[in-house]
């Protein structure tokens, strides 16, 4: 067998082995954290993060990604909670906007929080290259992931949508860039301006 078909088989069982992982992950640890890590992308993994929150899962939380000009107040109207429940205990990070960009600002976070563990909540299909990033930001730090089910990959015939496909072969595409070390290279501007 040639190296080009040895690559290319490689390329396909590390992508069935990324989508049962996508796909079926295991059920969160329910075990308390000292902070919350919500990656944005989308409202369902904002509104988890406040549901743990009040639920005593962690003490604080971060929401990093946030719209330059969101506050508490707008994010946690659109989730649907009451701002005042969290006042001074949520940060908006606003610098980030690729993954890389929400382990540098958790990892900044995490200085001045002094949190030895953390609860990283995103999309499931975001979760492998979420945690690979994370991971080397901190090294030091306790992390549990807490995948957020996708509406869009819970849709009756959802794996029949090229788009679904689209989706999660461009998310494998860049975790592959991601655990290759190469996720620097497509830093947004807004990282870049931030940096």
């Amino acid at each position: 067998m040639g190296a080009a078909a040895l690559l290319s088989l490689a390329l396909v069982v590390g992508f069935a082995a990324f989508l049962v992982a996508v796909l079926d992950p295991p059920a969160p640890s329910a075990a308390e954290t000292d902070g919350i890590v919500v990656l944005t992308g989308g409202s369902e993994r904002v509104a988890t993060g406040f549901r743990l929150l009040a639920e005593g899962s962690a003490r604080r939380m971060l929401i990093s990604g946030a719209h330059p000009e969101a506050g508490l107040a707008e994010i946690a109207t659109a989730a649907g909670v009451d701002p005042a429940r969290f006042a001074g205990r949520v940060t908006i990070g606003h610098a980030a906007a690729s993954t890389r960009g929400n382990a540098a600002e958790a990892a900044a976070w995490v200085r001045g929080e002094e949190a030895r563990s953390l609860r990283i909540v995103t999309a499931g299909y975001h979760m492998p290259r979420a945690m690979l990033e994370l991971r080397r930001a901190l090294p030091r730090t306790e992390l549990v992931p807490h995948p957020v089910p996708s509406a869009v990959l819970r849709a009756p015939g959802a794996l029949r949508r090229p788009a679904v496909w689209a989706l999660l072969l461009g998310e494998y595409g860049r975790y592959l860039l991601a655990r290759a070390g190469l996720s620097g290279l497509v830093a947004t501007r807004r990282e870049m301006r931030d940096l």
